[in-house]
């Protein structure tokens, strides 16, 4: 089966450590403020990591743009709606769970619905899908990463595509990880969060992937951030 968008990867040939989804439930609610500022922070939010837990137990931030409190706001939302959806047994890769979740990550920013017209993304040459195109690049995702075995390979790559196909105008980084985040609560293995720190080293990634639409430094850098040691051998990745 040909990769939807002709991205290139190789496989990962470990498993990842499964804990149980009611675990990694549990351990993503203890980070909680720690992943809301980690996004925030990757949309160039000024929110300090002590002003996001103050805002996250009600109590607004003085001399504060409104649209960088929606932001905030916005990604709490999402977060707590997508543990309720794994909790509840009611996640699913669909395009309705998948356009639920935007409307909350971009609410006030956009539409929660797949766009209809073109866009273009900032320091590459890499221009996205037509709009028509994006329902049928939608399904042939979901196909695709029903023939990976690995819940990792499988979250790390839907997070990938998104990212790449540019389902709506706004937040698609944001919902794909959440995505992502929620195939990897649903099969039990602790959610991802890309440090505030790593920013930098994190945007560089994404435009060579941009740029080439190879994905394997990326899918080496996300498995370093969690905790996996991988090295490449052939076409798979295997530990360290």
């Amino acid at each position: 089966m040909n990769t939807p968008l002709n991205i290139q990867h190789g496989h990962l040939n470990f498993q990842p450590r499964i804990i149980g989804k009611e675990k990694a439930c549990f351990r993503l609610m203890k980070l909680f403020p720690q992943f809301v500022f980690d996004i925030a922070k990757l949309e160039g939010s000024p929110y300090t990591f002590p002003e996001v837990q103050t805002l996250l137990e009600g109590i607004t931030i003085g001399g504060k743009r409104l649209e960088d409190q929606q932001l905030i706001l916005n990604q709490r939302d999402s977060l707590q709606q997508l543990l309720r959806l794994v909790k509840k047994d009611k996640f699913m890769i669909t395009k309705d769970i998948f356009c639920q979740l935007h409307e909350l990550v971009a609410y006030e920013e956009a539409l929660g619905k797949f766009r209809d017209g073109s866009v273009s993304i900032a320091g590459t040459d890499y221009s996205p899908p037509e709009s028509m195109q994006l329902d049928h690049i939608f399904e042939e995702m979901v196909n695709y990463l029903q023939t990976i075995q690995n819940p990792l390979e499988s979250a790390m790559l839907f997070f990938l595509m998104g990212s790449l196909a540019q389902f709506f105008f706004d937040g698609n980084k944001r919902t794909s990880r959440l995505m992502m985040n929620g195939i990897l609560l649903n099969s039990g293995i602790d959610a991802i969060s890309i440090p505030a720190k790593k920013k930098l080293a994190f945007n560089k990634k994404m435009l060579a992937f941009y740029n080439t639409r190879n994905a394997n430094d990326l899918l080496k850098f996300l498995c370093s951030i969690a905790g996996y040691r991988v090295k490449k051998y052939k076409n798979n990745y295997m530990l360290n």
